[in-house]
């Protein structure tokens, strides 16, 4: 799998920390599901909540700091 650029999937927001907690709600939550229904998944569920992300099916959401 190629490595996805930060800065793509940021897409002008500014915390590299927002995206690491979201990737990591995510792949909980895929890893959730997958139990759940019975799968057993082929990839890591940090890889698909990557993919995700980079698809810009999921945004990350940082509130505004007003001064």
């Amino acid at each position: 799998m190629q490595k996805p650029s930060i800065d793509e999937m940021l897409s002008g927001k500014k915390s590299k920390y927002a995206l690491v907690i979201g990737v990591a709600k995510r792949a909980r939550e895929i890893a959730r599901e997958a139990e759940q229904n019975g799968d057993h998944l082929l990839e890591k569920s940090v890889n698909l909540a990557i993919r995700d992300f980079k698809a810009h099916k999921y945004e990350i959401l940082e509130p505004e700091i007003n001064d």
